[in-house]
Order: structure tokens, then C-alpha cells, then sequence
């Protein structure tokens, strides 16, 4: 500043300002660390969900305007579920993370001729069963390909009467809870257009990201340079032919299965839920199926929820995966021969013993020495159940209903995979998709027992 006698003033010349460097500031990129539950899935495939909608009575179905709206409300809510949105990143520590805002996929296609009564039924042929399949993005992408391509894949495809969502989200990042969550609000966005009508009252709550709350400690893992050269290391060889099918229990059928479990309970004890009633009948009949001697020792493996189940609990909200895979095995002679208690008392047993500290002790062990699972480390006579009939996965509306079905894409159908879907119509119906070899899945559709075709 000059001097009012137009004199410099001897400030100026100690003042002198001096830029000595120069850089861009953006807003910090999201990062969200893997937990050690995430790491057991890098080696699972892709989780992919299919949900067929059809078309107002009123009219067909404006695809354009639906995919259009459907994927503005993807982005709005990819902003809320961001760790969808980015892609893994390995650091030098060989330690696991979510980082940046790349985006996810949205494909578009077209079924031409396919109406969706060919793909709603349970027993659909095998060629609506390969329609199916491609109806779904992601097919044979293992979850370590996270690292280079995006976590989330949509395809909208245009069926005859109606349209099909086909979804694949990396399971490293997330397991079933999460994954409806998501859903849930993505087609609340879509359905209100994302505007005022989207109150705080209709969302569903806002996920919580902070993975830390579950675990922090670092894991390092070596991670193979593909799927392919992964699959090449499983010591029980190349995956063998599957065949899916889907088995619906309406609500008089489960509640016959729970009424037998806990038939002949003592006084007192603590009853079977549907759940471990129907798993029970589910492991008893592949187990007939699979014609297993009475030596041969068959499991049983419930992919449990354990955000309740850790000290302090954790809120359904917290996105990520907190599943953690629960085993009970038994000889197949003692399985078949008992009672369906016994079945039930096994899994109930299993699944209670389940706590904080046997939650911590499994942990720790994958830390101390983390693997690269295969799901043939299962054993060959498993049954294992993912997904819940608790999922509200008929209330995924995006504006023109609720879908005629919901369905798994291929992936992570190993033989004796199960999921669990609640029946359409509601009321305590279960669907029944369960993956098996061609002997003995038609075995199992013959199995009067497992049907409840018998008096």
C-alpha cells in the first residue's frame, strides 16, 4: 500500500508475497476399507438377482421412460450406497478397499417374443432357464475382478409384456441384508421420482458405512492374477453340471413342516422356527436323493446374519457383508433314520451356539491365516443355504408394481446351494431354489416325502 506521501513506505519492501507452489484440492474420493468379513467372498462369483415385472393393464410398458427414470433414481441412490459406485483397490500392504466414484454398468436389451409368465413359473424349461441367465449381467465374474471392473452391473431387459432387472453385486462388499437395503431404496427413489414425495418417512434408513464398527484390523492377501487361475488350484477338480429348479411351499405346506419338527418336543423345550423345520426337511430329502450310505457324513451350512449377534450389536443399516457361514454335519445313516427333530435339533443347536465370541473366534482364525475359499471346502455332500424368506423382495416396486418373481442369477450355485424366497402372494408361502446334479435333482422332483404329496 503506498504511503500518502506518495513515498513507498519500508513495509513494502519486507512484505514482499512470494507464491511458492501451486495445486488443485477436490473433495476427498471415498474409500472404504474391506472388514474381515468381506475378504472370505473374494473368491465367490458376483451375487445376481433377477426381478420380472410386467406391464399395466392399462397399456404396455414405455421401456424408454422406465429405464430412463429407473436409472436416473440408480444414480441418486448410488450417491447414498457409494462404495457401489467405486471399484477395489489393493494397497502395498496387500490390504483391501473400496475407492473412487467410477460408476456401475446399465446394459439395455431386448427378449424378443419372451412373455413374463415363460420365466415367472417354478418350473420353467431349460430354455426359459438360459433366457434367464441372460437376462443377468456378470455371469462367471468373480468378485477379485472387482478390481477392475465395476462393483454393481444392471441390465434392462424388454420382454413381450413386461420388464426384467438383472442385477450382479460384487459379495465382497456386500451380502443379502445390504443388497435389499440398496434395492429397497433405489426403487423407492424410482417409484416417488426422487423428489419431495421421497420423504424421509418412505426411505428406508441411510446405510452406515464405517466398516470399522465390525473390524479393523488389516489383512493382507495374495490374490491370484484370475478366476481361472484360482479355479485351477481347487484340489477336487473342475465344477460339474448343475441343474436348478425352484420349489414353492405355500403357507399350509411350511406350517405342515414346522407342525412335524416340533411334534414330539418334551414339555418345555424350546421350538424349531421355519426356518430350521424347513431346513431340515430340505437337507433330509437331497440327502435321500443323493443316495448317501449311512457312513457318508453330509452338512449343513446356513449363511447366518450376524449383526445381532456381535457385542455391541450392530443396526441392520450397517452395509457391508456380516455373514458368516455355519456348519453341522452327520453321518447320513443317523440323519435319514431319526426323526425330523433331530435334523432341526442339529441346526437350531448349530446356529445358537453361533455367539459374539464364536462370531470373534472365526474371525480371528481367517486373520491368522486367510484363505482363498473354493466352494468344493464345503464338502461334497453339503447343503448350505443363502438368502432369507425374511427379505421384503417383493416390495422392490419401481413404479409399475411388484415384481411377478424374483429369482438368483447362475452364479454361486455350487452343488446343494439353496436360497430362500418368501412366496409371492405372501402370507408365509417359501420358494424353494435349489441347486443339485441332473441324478439326483430328478430324484428329488419324484420324492413324494420332500413334496408332501403323501397323505
Amino acid at each position: 500500500m503506498a504511503a500518502e506521501n506518495g513515498s513507498s513506505s519500508s513495509a513494502d519492501e519486507t512484505s514482499t508475497v512470494t507464491v511458492t507452489g501451486t495445486r488443485t484440492v477436490a473433495p476427498a474420493k471415498s474409500r472404504c476399507a474391506l472388514a474381515t468379513f468381506d475378504l472370505p467372498y473374494i473368491t465367490f462369483y458376483y451375487n445376481q438377482k433377477l426381478l420380472l415385472y410386467r406391464a399395466a393393464a392399462a397399456g404396455p410398458l414405455d421401456f424408454p421412460d422406465a429405464v430412463a427414470r429407473m436409472t436416473a433414481a440408480l444414480a441418486d441412490a448410488l450417491r447414498v450406497f457409494n462404495p457401489l459406485a467405486g471399484r477395489i483397490r489393493q494397497d502395498a500392504d496387500g490390504a483391501l478397499a473400496v475407492e473412487g466414484d467410477e460408476g456401475a454398468e446399465v446394459l439395455e436389451a431386448e427378449a424378443q417374443g419372451v412373455a413374463v409368465d415363460d420365466l415367472a413359473r417354478g418350473d420353467c424349461d431349460e430354455e426359459a432357464q438360459r433366457v434367464m441367465q441372460r437376462l443377468v449381467p456378470y455371469t462367471g465374474v468373480m468378485n477379485l475382478e472387482g478390481l477392475r471392473r465395476p462393483l454393481l452391473a444392471v441390465q434392462f431387459t424388454k420382454l413381450k409384456d413386461g420388464l426384467a432387472v438383472g442385477c450382479a453385486f460384487n459379495h465382497a462388499v456386500l451380502d443379502g441384508t445390504s443388497t435389499w437395503h440398496f434395492m429397497s431404496y433405489w426403487a423407492e427413489l424410482s417409484r416417488t421420482g426422487g423428489g419431495k414425495e421421497a420423504s424421509s418417512q418412505q426411505l428406508p434408513p441411510q446405510p452406515i458405512h464405517e466398516r470399522s464398527l465390525a473390524r479393523s484390523v488389516r489383512v493382507r492377501l495374495d490374490l491370484p492374477e484370475s478366476a481361472e487361475a484360482h479355479e485351477k488350484t481347487d484340489p477336487n477338480g473342475p465344477k460339474k453340471a448343475l441343474v436348478a429348479r425352484v420349489f414353492s411351499f405355500p403357507e399350509p405346506s411350511v406350517a405342515r413342516i414346522k407342525a412335524a419338527a416340533n411334534a414330539a418336543l418334551p414339555p418345555g423345550a424350546k421350538p424349531f422356527s421355519t426356518f430350521q423345520s424347513l431346513g431340515a426337511h430340505i437337507w433330509r430329502a437331497v440327502s435321500r436323493a443323493r443316495g448317501l450310505g449311512p457312513a457318508d457324513i453330509t452338512a449343513f451350512a446356513v449363511f447366518a446374519d450376524c449383526r445381532a449377534r456381535l457385542d455391541p450389536p450392530l443396526p441392520p443399516a450397517y452395509f457391508g457383508n456380516l455373514i458368516q457361514a455355519v456348519f453341522t454335519g452327520v453321518p447320513a445313516g443317523m440323519l435319514l433314520g431319526g426323526p425330523p427333530e433331530l435334523a432341526a435339533g442339529l441346526l437350531q443347536k448349530a446356529i445358537d451356539d453361533h455367539d459374539a465370541a464364536a462370531v470373534t473366534r472365526r474371525l480371528e482364525e481367517y486373520e491368522a491365516a486367510p484363505k482363498l475359499f473354493h466352494y468344493s471346502d464345503a464338502g461334497p455332500n453339503c447343503v448350505a443355504v443363502g438368502s432369507s424368506p425374511r427379505f421384503k423382495v417383493y416390495d422392490v416396486d419401481f413404479g409399475f408394481g411388484r415384481p411377478e418373481r424374483v429369482r438368483s442369477g447362475g452364479n454361486n450355485k455350487f452343488d446343494g446351494m439353496v436360497y430362500l424366497y418368501p412366496g409371492r402372494g405372501g402370507e408365509g408361502g417359501i420358494d424353494v431354489e435349489l441347486a443339485l446334479q441332473p441324478e439326483p435333482m430328478q430324484r428329488l422332483e419324484k420324492d413324494a416325502d420332500f413334496l408332501l404329496l403323501s397323505a
